[in-house]
């Protein structure tokens, strides 16, 4: 016998996901999500649709049992709905006579186009039919049989379910990667390529003692997450995050400086007559970036055009707690050939 699906006093008309998800037409595009390969990513692709207001494709994902009594009932549902973001808890099964069923536990915080804001939490009920008894189609792949959420009073962070059914506890939630995933999807959503946008940031750990420590201090730590923004076609934009125990999650900003080129007969595509620093800037973008973990160091590597042949390159060391500037290479001609020259140099001995 299957376990106890959960107590569900209506069905949603709301929307839920496994990731954050934004719907707003002052935000960036949804990404396109069409997946039932699993009960979470069947929810990621039904609210994928409802946020692009694909409802038709949202509504395929439901079985027999539909969420609303006709079609048009369920899109005027999300006629207020300006946004929504989602979490999903671990998903627990049951077999039962071909089938497998998954319990999801679901919180919801609902952003209406006045900007009031609304928890929600409970479970979502999906069914998979075993493909090898399904001898002629059409085809019934995994979807939705039922979902029901209640008001909360919670906080969104603290809404989501234990547990549906006798599914396990969901896993202790990364502030930190949370937080910095909010303030670049706020900050950069706009500016960078929707499918790149879903993707989760690279996390690293910098592990390490300030450079007045005693011997018997703890080590502290430093959390980095390094979020793709574009690719175009020989430069690719990325965005840093870090985080401490003191100054909390913030954007790592790149120190540059800023060069006074000057070519023989004004011709640049001639000889560099002349390289000088005349100042320095900061900017949060990051060039066809690295970061690596042994060294410490973030390398950037901006090209200025396709070949390589002139570019600008920074190396990043990161010590007492932030990345410091320690070198920086300039390759100003257009020659064909690499041949930069360094104009920042705090890695050499004197």
């Amino acid at each position: 016998m299957r376990r106890a699906l959960f107590a569900a006093t209506a069905f949603l008309s709301l929307v839920p996901t496994a990731q954050t998800v934004l719907a707003a037409d002052d935000t960036p595009e949804a990404p396109y999500v069409d997946d039932r390969s699993s009960a979470d990513a069947v929810i990621r692709s039904l609210y994928s649709a409802i946020n692009r207001h694909e409802f038709a494709r949202a509504w395929g994902y439901f079985g027999e049992t539909k969420p609303a009594k006709d079609f048009d009932s369920f899109v005027k549902g999300y006629d207020g709905t300006d946004k929504v973001e989602v979490e999903t808890g671990s998903v627990s099964d049951e077999g039962a006579a071909g089938s497998i069923f998954y319990n999801v536990p679901v919180a919801i915080r609902a952003t209406d186009k006045t900007g009031g804001e609304k928890v929600f939490a409970g479970c979502y009920t999906l069914r998979q039919v075993n493909a090898q008894i399904q001898a002629a189609p059409p085809f019934d792949p995994i979807h939705i049989e039922k979902g029901a959420l209640k008001p909360s009073t919670a906080d969104f962070e603290e809404a989501l379910p234990s547990s549906c059914g006798d599914g396990p506890p969901p896993p202790k939630k990364d502030a930190a990667l949370e937080q910095a995933k909010k303030a670049f999807l706020a900050t950069y959503g706009a500016q960078c390529d929707k499918n790149l946008l879903a993707n989760e940031p690279e996390t690293f750990s910098i592990k390490y003692k300030d450079k007045d420590a005693a011997a018997s201090d703890p080590e502290r730590e430093t959390r980095l997450f390094h979020f793709s923004c574009s690719a175009a076609a020989y430069n690719e934009s990325s965005i840093y995050y870090m985080s401490d125990d003191v100054s909390g999650v913030r954007q790592l900003q790149f120190t540059e400086p800023e060069m006074d080129i000057r070519y023989v007969n004004n011709d640049s595509e001639g000889k560099v007559e002349s390289m000088h620093i005349i100042g320095f800037q900061t900017t949060g973008w990051a060039t066809n970036s690295d970061y690596d973990q042994e060294a410490h160091t973030i390398t950037t590597f901006n090209k200025w055009r396709g070949v390589g042949d002139a570019s600008s390159s920074g190396t990043y060391l990161f010590r007492n707690g932030d990345f410091s500037l320690v070198q920086y290479d300039v390759d100003a001609s257009y020659d064909g050939e690499e041949n930069p020259q360094t104009v920042v140099d705090y890695n050499t001995a004197p």
